[in-house]
C-alpha cells in the first residue's frame, strides 16, 4: 500500500496525531494544524492565470477546504486548508472569454504532483545522476549569492547568464532589471520551435516586433498558411472562441477556411479547404494569389511597407503566374485562381502564416510574402484582418545563443534545453562547461537535473501572477492576480527568492521591488531593449529555394515535427490528465508515433503499429507506425512532448524526442533553427514491439491484454 492509498483509506483525527504506514515506522504522517480558518463545503471563485502556454489565458479557480499532503521541516504528513479544486476560463477575460483548453484544464496538476520538488535541495552526486540532498533556504540563497559574488569580485558580471521559458508578464522585467544592474546580459528566452522569424517579418513588413492578433470574429475569409491556430499556434483559445463566431456567419455567410500545410493539423481538420504544398515553397503560394487579384486589378494595388519587402512587387510579380507557381509549389493553376478571387471576393479576408512554412530556410521570406497579401486584401488593422496588440515589448534575447554559451553560472527558470534542442546543437556540451547551475523550477526535468543547486518555485496557484498578452486581444490586456491558495510545502515564489539574493549580494542590487506582490503589479518597463518600431526598412526580398540537410536521394522524405495538443513543446508531458488525453486526429495517446501516408506505407509495406526507424543525417528513432491520410507523400511526421529522459514519473523514457534528430540549420536572416529543413528515410525495424497506445484499445500496449488463456 502507498502512502496515497494510505492516506485515502485511514481516518485521520486530532491536532498531532503521529500515524504509522501500515506498520512501518519510517514512513509516518502527522496532521499539521490548519494555517486558516474553514467554512466546510463552502467554495468560491477565485482569479488567476494559466501556465500552460504564454498565451496569458486568465482562468477562474474553484477553492474549497481539502486535506492535503505536505512537507513541512522535513515531515510528511496532511494538513487541512483552502485548496484549489477545478480551473475554467475567467469569463470577463479579454483573451480566454471563458474559455480555456485541456492544457490549461490539466494544469492544477503540478499544484499536487507527486514528484513535485517540495524544498530547496543541492546536488549531491555526480552531475545528471538525480542524487539532491535537502538544504535550508537560507543556504540555498546564500550560496547562490556567493556564486555571484565571486564572478562580482573578478569583474567577470557577464559570465552570469539566465535562460527561461517565454513568458508575458513582470517575472521576466525582474530578471532583466536584475540583470542589467548586476552587469549580466538579457535573459536568453528559449522556446521550441518558437516564432522569432514571424516576430522578425512583422517588424519588417508592420514595424511591429510581435505576433498579429487575428480578427477572426468578424472575417469572412481566412488562408492560413501552416498556422494551426484552433490547435497550438499564438493564442489558441482566443482564436477558438473567434472563429467558432467566424462559422455562425455574422452576416449570414459562414466564413470560409483554407488551410495549406503539408501534415493535417486540428486546424486543417476544421477547414474547407485542406491543400498541401511543396515544403518551403509556401511563400510563392501567397504570391501567387496576389499576383492573380492585382494582375485582374481585383483589389486596389497596394504599395505599403509590406509590398515594398518582395522584389518583383511593383512589376506586377511577373515570375508568380499561376502555371509557374503550380511548378514550383504542386498547387493546381485553376485551383490558386479560384482561391484568389474568392480571397478579393469574400471581405473582410486575412491570411495567417506560421509553423512549418517560418521553419524552413526561406521563412523569413514566406512570412513577408504573406504579409504583402494581406496589405493587398486591406486586411492590416481593418475589421476582419490582423491587429496588433499596444504596449508589447520583445521578450528577450534569441535561444540561438545557446550554442555560444561560455557562462561561469547559469540560472534556468523553468525551461529545458536539453530537451528542446537538437543534439547537434550540443547544448549538454555547453552546459558542461558551465562551473555552477542553479535551477528556479518546480520538477526535476532533462535540463534540471544537471543543476547543482534547485529553488523550487510556487505553483502558479500559490503565487502572484500576472501577464500582459502578446496578442489574442485588440487593445492592451493586464492581469494581475494573487495566489489563491496558500503553498502546500517548502517553496518560494521566484520573484522573492530574486529579490532576496540581490539584498544579499555583497555589493547589493537595488530593485525597484520589495516582493513579489510588487513586481506582479507594476508597469514599469521590462528593462529589455524594444525594437524600434520603424528601425527596420525593408529591402526587396526574392524568393530562393528551400535547402534540405540530407541528400534527397538518401533520405527521400520531408521531416516535420510539429507541437502536439497535449504537450506543446513537451513542458506539460509530466501531467498524468494529458498523456491519458487521445490526440484528436489519431485517438494515439501514452505513447509517441511517426505518421505516414497511406500510400507510402503500402510502398514501403509498413502496417499500421508497425516499429520503423526514421534516421536523418544526425542520428535515428525508433517508434510505431501510425498511417495518416492527412499528410502529403513525401513528408512524415511525429508529435513533439514525449521522449523525456528525466521528467517525473510520468514522462520519463515514455516515448522518443523527434527534435533529437533535427539537422543544426538555420534561418539565415533570423539565425532561428530551421527545424523543418531535416531530411530523413523511414524502413521498419523489424520485431514485433507494437508499442502504440489507441484509444479504446484498437491497439493495445499489451497485445495478449484481455484474450482468453
Amino acid at each position: 500500500m502507498d502512502r496515497r492509498d494510505f492516506i485515502k483509506l485511514t481516518a485521520i483525527s486530532g491536532t498531532s496525531a503521529t500515524l504509522a504506514s501500515c506498520g512501518n515506522p519510517e514512513h509516518q504522517l502527522i496532521r499539521f494544524v490548519p494555517d486558516e480558518d474553514l467554512v466546510p463545503g463552502v467554495a468560491e471563485w477565485k482569479p488567476s492565470v494559466c501556465p500552460a502556454c504564454s498565451a496569458g489565458c486568465a482562468v477562474n479557480v474553484r477553492v474549497m477546504d481539502a486535506d492535503v499532503e505536505t512537507v513541512r521541516n522535513g515531515q510528511a504528513g496532511v494538513v487541512a486548508m483552502s485548496v484549489a479544486k477545478k480551473l475554467e476560463g475567467l469569463a470577463k477575460d479579454p483573451i480566454s472569454q471563458g474559455g480555456l483548453c485541456a492544457r490549461g484544464q490539466a494544469s492544477i496538476q503540478i499544484t499536487y504532483h507527486p514528484d513535485r520538488i517540495t524544498q530547496p535541495m543541492k546536488r549531491s552526486g555526480p552531475r545528471g545522476s538525480g542524487l539532491f540532498t535537502p538544504v535550508s533556504w537560507d543556504e540555498a540563497i546564500g550560496e547562490l549569492a556567493s556564486r555571484l559574488d565571486a564572478l562580482a569580485a573578478a569583474g567577470d558580471q557577464k559570465s552570469l547568464a539566465y535562460i527561461t521559458r517565454p513568458r508575458r508578464s513582470r517575472r521576466l522585467a525582474l530578471a532583466a532589471e536584475f540583470l542589467g544592474r548586476f552587469g549580466a546580459p538579457a535573459p536568453i528566452v528559449f522556446e521550441v520551435m518558437g516564432d522569432d522569424v514571424v516576430r522578425r517579418a512583422n517588424a519588417i513588413s508592420f514595424g511591429r516586433h510581435q505576433l498579429p492578433t487575428i480578427d477572426l470574429a468578424r472575417s469572412r475569409f481566412v488562408i492560413s498558411f501552416g498556422a494551426d491556430f484552433l490547435g497550438t499556434w499564438n493564442s489558441p483559445v482566443a482564436q477558438s472562441v473567434a472563429y467558432g463566431v467566424m462559422r455562425q456567419g455574422q452576416t449570414k455567410q459562414r466564413g470560409k477556411l483554407v488551410q495549406i500545410e503539408s501534415r493535417m493539423s486540428l486546424t486543417g481538420a476544421n477547414a474547407d479547404e485542406w491543400l498541401p504544398a511543396k515544403p518551403g515553397t509556401e511563400g510563392v503560394v501567397a504570391l501567387g494569389l496576389a499576383h492573380v487579384i492585382a494582375a485582374n486589378k481585383l483589389r486596389p494595388a497596394a504599395g505599403g511597407r509590406a509590398a515594398a519587402a518582395i522584389d518583383g512587387w511593383s512589376s506586377g510579380l511577373a515570375d508568380y503566374a499561376p502555371a509557374r507557381v503550380e511548378q514550383l509549389t504542386a498547387v493546381a493553376a485553376k485551383r490558386l485562381e479560384r482561391l484568389a478571387r474568392e480571397l478579393a471576393e469574400f471581405r473582410p479576408a486575412v491570411a495567417i502564416v506560421g509553423g512549418a512554412p517560418a521553419g524552413h530556410t526561406n521563412g523569413l521570406f514566406t512570412v513577408l510574402a504573406v504579409n504583402a497579401l494581406n496589405e493587398l486584401v486591406g486586411a492590416v488593422e481593418q475589421p476582419g484582418g490582423l491587429f496588433f496588440t499596444p504596449g508589447v515589448e520583445p521578450a528577450g534575447v534569441s535561444a540561438a545563443l545557446l550554442q555560444n554559451l561560455s557562462a561561469k553560472v547559469l540560472l534556468l527558470d523553468d525551461a529545458n534545453p536539453m530537451f528542446g534542442a537538437p543534439k547537434s546543437m550540443k547544448v549538454r556540451e555547453a552546459l558542461d562547461k558551465v562551473p555552477f547551475i542553479a535551477s528556479v523550477g518546480s520538477f526535476i526535468d532533462d535540463t534540471s537535473v544537471l543543476a547543482d543547486l534547485i529553488l523550487p518555485d510556487h505553483s502558479f496557484l500559490e503565487s502572484w501572477v500576472d501577464t500582459s498578452p502578446e496578442s489574442g486581444a485588440i487593445e492592451a490586456v493586464k492581469t494581475v492576480a494573487g495566489p489563491v491558495m496558500k503553498p502546500i510545502h517548502q517553496t518560494r515564489a521566484t520573484a522573492d527568492v530574486l529579490i532576496e539574493v540581490a539584498g544579499k549580494l555583497k555589493s547589493p542590487i537595488a530593485l525597484p521591488w520589495k516582493n513579489a506582490e510588487e513586481v506582479a503589479k507594476s508597469d514599469v518597463g521590462n528593462g529589455l531593449q524594444a525594437v524600434p518600431r520603424d528601425g527596420l526598412k525593408p529591402v526587396p526580398y526574392k524568393f530562393v529555394d528551400a535547402t534540405f540537410d540530407g541528400d534527397a536521394a538518401q533520405f527521400p522524405f520531408h521531416f516535420l515535427p510539429y507541437k502536439s495538443l497535449q504537450f506543446g513543446d513537451g513542458s506539460t508531458a509530466h501531467l498524468p490528465w494529458l498523456q491519458e488525453m487521445p490526440d484528436p486526429l489519431t485517438s494515439a495517446m501514452w505513447s509517441s508515433w511517426v505518421e505516414i501516408n497511406p500510400q507510402t506505407a503500402e510502398r514501403l509495406q509498413i502496417a499500421q503499429g508497425d516499429l520503423v526507424e526514421i534516421t536523418s543525417t544526425q542520428g535515428s528513432l525508433r517508434a510505431p507506425a501510425m498511417i495518416f491520410p492527412g499528410i502529403a507523400p513525401d513528408v512524415v511526421a511525429m508529435p513533439v512532448g514525449n521522449g523525456h529522459e528525466v521528467f517525473t514519473r510520468y514522462a520519463s523514457g515514455r516515448g522518443v524526442n523527434p527534435m533529437t534528430i533535427i539537422a543544426p540549420v538555420s534561418e539565415a536572416d533570423t539565425g532561428s533553427l530551421a527545424w523543418a529543413a531535416t531530411r530523413v528515410k523511414i524502413a521498419r525495424a523489424g520485431g514485433d514491439d507494437r508499442r502504440l497506445i489507441m484509444f479504446a484499445g484498437e491497439l493495445r500496449e499489451h497485445p495478449h491484454e484481455g484474450e482468453r488463456r
